[in-house]
């Protein structure tokens, strides 16, 4: 491509001249090199000496370019692709990358530079314009300083021809390169998207400062240019902050769109089975944060009581990957609240303080560590944050997490405050488990009694007692939800927690408190055929084997529940009663791969059992182990 302002004899001779800027541009140094360039043409030497020089210098330029195509040849990082297919002015190739699902318009050539700024220093408007609406950024910097020849040589191929290959790059923008090809339309588009006037490169100079080097070098004045730059430094600042806060309002929409087509109750009753009383609460404290209907200076803090089994753990998960998806592994931080029993946990808990030293039973590192929750909220403001089992931490700890519930910050033990308001804290208990399992198969009980004597007609005063009972303590139910009353919660439940925690305070920073019930019989068949399903996907996956079942199967399955253990007695008797057999028969080549087992129940006198069949055997190859990947 034209380069009309960069003299083709001078980019020829720092192509064969190994010459090393650190400084600016200027045209004492120009003069000087062009001198030197000559002398070193003109000198008279002999002959013979001048053909072997010639000969050499052939030879070093056919081995470059013989190692520039084999390298063509070799697999390159996304950002060489880019950077490549705009240099060949390949708009297709360009648009089928930026169409790649793992593509981002901000990637880097391995040594350094952009596709926007490639696409700048060609002159391409057509490829700039592409970038810059797939979200290039024009004010990342070039990083490009030159350290060997072959990176001096990947710039004069890799990105212009025409710049200097041993010139320091660094901080280098977008719109630098734009001044320095003076074109005034490829200097409005950076503008309009953005480009900030103002940046400096590694020599302390903003584009406007460096358009001086480049009229200086070309002879040329570009007023146009010129105006466009100093009228947009008075005016960035301003334009800055508006096009901030349009950008926010939009991702903001965006978001918001997003939520209304996915609700986040149809995301949490996905992965929980019943517990509507706590998905939705949950999903109503969320919605109103994410809309700005919440105390920013205060997180939102739940305490979720129940048995062991119901889906405390499992609604919080569910919650951190609605909301944080891909980035879970810092979105989500757990901490075991039992790992803190003792006074000098604490140093454990948000980090020891400078000099402190551990026992070394305690820890290993020796001293200032780091603490468990201060150091993954430093990652992760916003995190969901698990304190598993919180009645079984010291009341140390819980007085640490007084200041982080009340004001959304924690100070670590190296005094560093760390800020957290926008993070959601979640602490799961097992105090009052009986009782608030007793509570809901009473009124389980109950409401069955009312409806029985409705439906056979019965009148008599024990149904009527029956009836006024239900209702003193049961409210509104949603969509035949069970849950517990106010009374109930006042006069047993919170006298438990208050004896527990010993203090008011802690209680009264609690933004919900949500109870877990046991699980009722539909409840528990769908979680029975969720978890027969499991290991039918498994047996697929791992053996090639199809594993199914006649309905009754899920009937016996559900009487092995515990309302003491939860969901997971179901687990444990799918293992006992299904797991066990199938895995017996793969052991012992009574199926394999290709085979097909079914489990049904059979009826004796002694009552219901079930047996597992083998209709299909399979082929003869021996799977590696049913608990095993193949």
């Amino acid at each position: 491509m034209l380069r009309r302002n960069l003299p083709v004899r001078l980019s020829a001779a720092l192509r064969s001249t190994r010459v090393s800027f650190s400084k600016p541009l200027t045209i004492n140094a120009l003069n000087q090199f062009n001198r030197n360039v000559s002398t070193r043409a003109t000198v008279s030497r002999p002959a013979t000496t001048r053909v072997m020089t010639a000969a050499i210098l052939t030879s070093i330029s056919l081995s470059y370019l013989y190692a520039t195509k084999l390298n063509a040849l070799e697999p390159e990082v996304k950002g060489d692709q880019v950077c490549q297919a705009i240099v060949d002015n390949d708009i297709k190739l360009l648009k089928k990358l930026i169409e790649d699902p793992n593509f981002t318009p901000n990637c880097y050539h391995r040594y350094g530079w952009t596709p926007l700024q490639t696409a700048v220093i060609q002159d391409n408007i057509e490829m700039a314009k592409i970038l810059l609406e797939a979200g290039a950024d024009p004010n990342l910097e070039d990083h490009y300083y030159p350290k060997s020849h072959e990176e001096a040589n990947a710039r004069q191929g890799d990105f212009s021809s025409e710049l200097l290959p041993y010139r320091d790059y660094r901080k280098f923008t977008a719109l630098h390169y734009a001044c320095i090809i003076q074109n005034p339309e490829m200097v409005a588009l950076l503008l309009d998207h953005m480009a900030d006037p103002t940046a400096r490169t590694s020599q302390g100079l903003t584009p406007r400062e460096y358009l001086y080097y480049v009229e200086r070098f070309t002879g040329e004045k570009n007023m146009k240019i010129e105006s466009a730059l100093r009228a947009k430094e008075r005016s960035y600042p301003s334009d800055k902050a508006a096009h901030d806060e349009e950008m926010r309002r939009a991702q903001k929409q965006k978001e918001k769109e997003y939520r209304l087509k996915h609700p986040i109750e149809e995301a949490l009753k996905a992965r929980i089975v019943g517990q509507l009383g706590p998905i939705h609460a949950v999903a109503s404290a969320i919605r109103r944060k994410q809309n700005g209907w919440h105390d920013e200076d205060h997180p939102l803090v739940f305490l979720f009581c129940g048995s062991s089994g119901v889906g405390k753990t499992e609604l919080v998960k569910a919650l951190a990957t609605h909301l944080h998806g891909k980035n879970i592994d810092k979105g989500f931080i757990r901490i075991d609240m039992s790992e803190f029993q003792h006074k000098h946990d604490v140093s454990r808990f948000i980090g020891s303080p400078p000099g402190y030293v551990l026992s070394d039973l305690l820890n290993k590192k020796g001293f200032e560590e780091g603490g468990q929750l201060t150091e993954k909220l430093k990652d992760c403001p916003n995190a969901i944050v698990l304190l598993d089992e919180v009645e079984k931490a010291h009341p140390d700890v819980l007085t640490i997490m007084l200041q982080l519930f009340d004001e959304g910050r924690i100070t670590d033990g190296k005094g560093t405050t760390v800020e957290c308001k926008d993070a959601i804290f979640v602490m799961t208990s097992n105090l009052a488990q009986h009782q608030i399992a007793d509570e809901a198969e009473l009124l389980r009980l109950e409401a069955t009694t009312d409806h029985d004597s409705q439906s056979t007609g019965m009148n008599s005063e024990d149904a009527k007692q029956a009836r006024v009972a239900a209702e003193e303590v049961k409210p509104d139910s949603k969509d035949g939800d069970i849950t517990l009353s106010r009374r109930f919660i006042d006069r047993v439940i919170y006298p438990i927690l208050y004896d527990h925690f010993g203090r008011d305070e802690f209680l009264g920073r609690i933004n919900e408190v949500l109870f877990f019930l046991p699980f009722d019989q539909k409840e528990l068949k769908e979680i029975t055929s969720r978890e027969l399903l499991r290991w039918a996907e498994k047996a697929k996956k791992r053996h090639n084997i199809t594993l199914t079942w006649s309905p009754e199967v899920v009937d016996v399955l559900v009487e092995g529940y515990n309302i003491r253990y939860g969901a997971r007695s179901i687990k444990y008797e799918v293992e006992r009663k299904v797991v066990n057999h199938v895995a017996k028969l793969n052991e012992n080549d009574e199926v394999t791969e290709g085979g097909r087992v079914h489990v049904t129940v059979e009826e004796n006198e002694a009552g219901r059992r079930i047996i597992v069949t083998v209709p299909d055997s399979g082929g003869d190859k021996k799977p590696s182990g049913w608990f095993g990947k193949r």
